[in-house]
């Protein structure tokens, strides 16, 4: 089961990329847990200073950008 974390301050961006990653995952129907990270301390404890920041198994794949939707599915592609 993939462990997926969108980080952010619950702005339009981090909307938006957690909109991307869940439309990735209903195409791809991975076994996913999908959690938003909206806090401050937990944002920064976690390495992400700019949101929004996406955060797959632990490993942080991006930060401070919305990926694209071809991106999102190369990446849980591969880490499935």
């Amino acid at each position: 089961m993939l462990q997926i974390k969108v980080v952010g301050t619950g702005c339009p961006n981090c909307l938006k990329l957690k909109s991307l990653v869940e439309e990735v995952i209903k195409v791809q129907n991975v076994p996913t847990q999908i959690e938003s990270i909206t806090d401050y301390n937990e944002l920064a404890n976690l390495g992400i200073f700019i949101t929004p920041g996406l955060i797959v198994n632990n490993k942080i794949l991006s930060s401070s950008k919305i990926s694209t939707k071809s991106t999102l599915e190369h990446w849980l592609s591969k880490i499935n």
